[in-house]
């Protein structure tokens, strides 16, 4: 009868439970300020929502919701970025299937990640034999939230960690990809563990 509600990722309640408790008092005592809170609670909650996706039986498929912002060669690999909005889900995916060789999570600045001294943003690189995937912060983002560790086994849009309010997903695929093999252009939308990036 009643619409159900949003999964959300893990430790978005807790973004948004002090604002959500103090919009009671609030409204009684300072009614503006209680409202500000309310939508402050309701809009931590939003931003960690946690929609289901169905996966491709086959490609490399985006790692987060955004538009893409970066397809370019390095040597012989091809890696391509998904730039988070605001308005994103931020919840990120596995591209293939893959074991986890290694999680590792590097300090750095926090500019914004749509540019190129991005990367030198604060990130969690998660390494499989088949690709590696870069969840990399920006300039809002402090949290980089990963849910997996090393030996794990991944499958193809798989959930592998979050960014609270943030910013980039990268994939450097494989050797055997190259710019042919990709599917996907700069500036064109896609949606975390659905679009086939490369095939």
């Amino acid at each position: 009868m009643f619409p159900s509600l949003p999964d959300i990722a893990p430790g978005g309640w807790r973004y948004a439970a002090v604002p959500l408790a103090l919009s009671v008092p609030l409204s009684i005592l300072a009614f503006p300020v209680g409202v500000v809170c309310l939508l402050a609670g309701l809009g931590a909650l939003w931003f960690h929502r946690d929609p289901e996706r169905s996966p491709p039986p086959s490609g490399i498929v985006a790692p987060a919701d955004g538009r893409v912002s970066v397809v370019r060669e390095e040597g012989d690999r091809v890696r391509v970025a998904v730039f988070m909005n605001v308005t994103d889900v931020h919840v990120n995916r596995a591209p293939a299937p893959g074991t986890v060789e290694s999680v590792t999570h590097t300090p750095g600045k926090h500019l914004p990640a749509f540019s190129k001294e991005s990367d030198r943003n604060e990130r969690v690189d998660i390494v499989c034999a088949e690709y590696e995937l870069s969840l990399i912060a920006g300039a809002v983002a402090r949290r980089i939230h990963p849910y997996v560790d090393g030996g794990e086994r991944l499958e193809r849009g798989e959930k592998v960690g979050h960014i609270s309010f943030g910013s980039r997903a990268d994939v450097l695929l494989s050797s055997a990809y190259d710019l042919e093999d990709v599917r996907v252009s700069k500036g064109q939308r896609v949606r975390a563990g659905e679009t086939v990036i490369a095939a």
